[in-house]
């Protein structure tokens, strides 16, 4: 079982849902990478996102693409980033990590070269964005054989058949993007949501995550009366570009009233 599926299981007894936040490894210094993800977990993340830098983030909005030109200034490449997640876990070997990125710092490494190391490094899970599960079922076995779960996005635009063939492919979480547009753009559309998680979940058994707009305790408890997660990453990202310096304050300042929301809301 990997530590992702453990995670899901663990909430669903306790009556829970999963807080997932994401930052941008490097930003907004490589040596805060570290540190910010322990405080998220302080704060009550219960499974962490983290971006890879990449120069060209097709999916990300202007907040996200900001976090990681900073990360880039610094030199910051994919296997910095799983050198960081190797030092998170000299602390913490419980908490779930999924690398969220786009396929070309990969196919630089190598799929072969590239699941091992991350597997020793202690990646739970990968979102490729540009790796459409019709063109990457080699990839997601591999990725499996290693003990690492392929996740995969789904959008409001997604058909029948897309929500099938992701949720044959996919393992530890489908991830719903909530907006027809990049990270931190447009109106969270709440009806809509509820209208599209039953017909995700009408196909698959895995959970389901909710990302792309979701900006207070409030849109984050409402998301999750139909999700089983939700994944704050662009709100959080403003946190840390505000104040640089006080980014472990901040990031946990902002994180723990969404905990105790779902907690109050969900949690019996």
């Amino acid at each position: 079982m990997s530590r992702i599926q453990g995670r899901f299981e663990a909430l669903a007894k306790a009556k829970r849902k999963a807080l997932i936040p994401y930052i941008t490894a490097g930003d907004p210094t490589p040596s805060m990478s570290v540190p910010l993800l322990h405080a998220l977990v302080d704060a009550g993340a219960d499974i962490l996102e983290l971006g890879v830098p990449f120069s060209d983030p097709m999916a990300d909005g202007p907040v996200v693409q900001r976090s990681g030109e900073r990360a880039l200034k610094h030199g910051v490449g994919l296997s910095d980033v799983l050198g960081m997640v190797g030092e998170f876990r000299r602390r913490d070997n419980a908490t779930p990590i999924v690398l969220m990125g786009y396929a070309n710092p990969i196919e630089a490494i190598g799929t072969a070269r590239f699941l091992p190391q991350a597997k020793a490094a202690g990646i739970d899970g990968v979102i490729v964005v540009d790796y459409p599960p019709e063109e990457c079922v080699e990839f997601a076995q591999a990725a499996k054989q290693h003990d690492i779960d392929p996740i995969f996005l789904l959008a409001p635009t997604s058909t029948e058949k897309r929500i099938h063939e992701v949720a044959r492919c996919g393992s530890g979480y489908l991830y719903y993007v909530s907006l027809r547009g990049v990270t931190g753009a447009g109106h969270l559309d709440l009806s809509e949501v509820s209208k599209r998680i039953p017909q995700i979940r009408a196909a698959t058994k895995l959970p389901i995550g909710v990302g792309f707009g979701i900006r207070d305790a409030e849109s984050a408890r409402r998301v999750a009366e139909t999700a089983d997660a939700v994944v704050i990453g662009s709100r959080l990202i403003q946190e840390i570009e505000a104040a640089p310096a006080e980014a472990l304050t901040r990031v946990k300042s902002f994180l723990r009233p969404i905990r105790q929301a779902l907690d109050a809301s969900f949690s019996k």
